[in-house]
C-alpha cells in the first residue's frame, strides 16, 4: 500500500486529507490493543463527502491511519494546543484519552513511521504546492477533517458544526477567511466558529504562506453533519450529506474563483 494517493487536478485548490485513511500493516495492528483497533478517530467518509464538489481540485489522501502516525502532526512532537487535552504525532490514547497500544511505538519506531508514511505524504502535498502555484500564482490548501460531536475530554458541550481553522488569521489571507465564515454563517441549521477549539493542525500552520500567495484553511467538520451515526460502524448518512455537500461546494467554487486577485507577482 502508498502511503498516499494523489488526484491531480488543474485548478488552484487542494483537498488535503491526512485522516481518512484506515489502512495499518499488520505488525502494528497487532500492537493495538481491543479499542485502538476499532479506528474511532479516523475522518469517516470525508473522501466520499468532498469527492466531485470542486471540478480541477487536487486531491492528496494519506492511505495509512492516523494511530499510526498522525500526518498534522509536527515530527518533533510539540503540542498544537499547549495546556489542552490532545493527542500527538502517534497517539497514545484516543479522543476520550483511553489507552489504544499493547505495545506501544518505541522511538525507533516513530523515526520509521515518519520516514516511511509522514515524510512521503508530505512530499506529495508539498510538490502539489508548488505545481499549482507555478500554475496560478496564489494556491489555497483547504484540509479536510472532521470529529465527533461531543468529546469531553477534548472539548466542553456540543461542538459547531463548521470549525474552521486559520490560526488566528495567520495561515490565509482576510478575503479566504471571510468567504468562508460568511459561507457557514449563511447556512441554515447550521452553527460556525472561527479558530475556535481548533485553530488548525501543522499542515495549516506549516504551509500557510498568504504573502508568498500559499493559503491555507482547516475546515473541522463535526461528524454529525454527514454521518448517520457517530458510533460504530460510523455508517455515511447520505440524507444528511445532502443538505451539506451544495454549501462546501458553493464556498469552495468562491474560493478558487478569488485566487487569482491574490496572486503574487515577483
Amino acid at each position: 500500500m502508498q502511503p498516499v494517493r494523489v488526484t491531480r487536478g488543474d485548478g488552484p485548490v487542494i483537498l488535503a486529507m491526512p485522516h481518512v485513511g484506515t489502512w495499518l500493516p499488520d505488525a502494528i495492528r497487532a500492537r493495538l490493543n481491543d479499542r485502538g483497533r476499532k479506528l474511532t478517530d479516523t475522518d469517516w467518509h470525508i473522501d466520499r463527502l468532498y469527492s466531485g464538489l470542486l471540478p480541477g481540485a487536487t486531491v492528496v489522501q494519506a492511505t495509512f491511519h492516523r494511530y499510526m502516525i498522525d500526518a498534522n502532526r509536527p515530527t518533533d512532537g510539540a503540542s498544537l494546543y499547549p495546556g489542552q487535552n490532545t493527542t500527538g504525532l502517534v497517539p497514545l490514547t484516543d479522543f476520550d484519552g483511553q489507552p489504544i497500544w499493547d505495545d506501544p511505538p518505541s522511538a525507533a519506531d516513530i523515526a520509521a513511521r515518519i520516514r516511511d508514511f509522514h515524510a512521503p505524504y508530505h512530499a506529495a502535498l508539498a510538490a502539489e504546492i508548488t505545481r499549482l502555484q507555478a500554475a496560478h500564482g496564489a494556491v489555497l490548501l483547504w484540509d479536510c477533517h472532521s470529529i465527533r460531536s461531543v468529546i469531553p475530554f477534548l472539548f466542553d458541550g456540543l461542538l459547531p458544526d463548521f470549525n474552521i481553522g486559520t490560526a488566528n488569521g495567520t495561515s490565509c489571507a482576510p478575503e479566504i477567511s471571510q468567504i468562508v465564515l460568511k459561507g457557514c454563517q449563511a447556512a441554515p441549521d447550521f452553527t460556525t466558529v472561527l479558530d475556535g477549539r481548533f485553530k488548525g493542525g501543522w499542515t495549516t500552520r506549516h504551509y500557510g504562506r498568504p504573502r508568498d500567495g500559499v493559503h491555507a484553511i482547516q475546515m473541522e467538520l463535526a461528524q454529525a453533519t454527514h454521518l448517520a451515526t457517530e458510533a460504530p460502524p460510523f455508517a455515511y448518512g447520505p440524507a444528511r450529506a445532502a443538505r451539506l455537500r451544495p454549501i462546501l461546494a458553493a464556498i469552495l467554487a468562491r474560493l478558487a474563483a478569488v485566487l487569482p486577485s491574490l496572486k503574487v507577482t515577483p
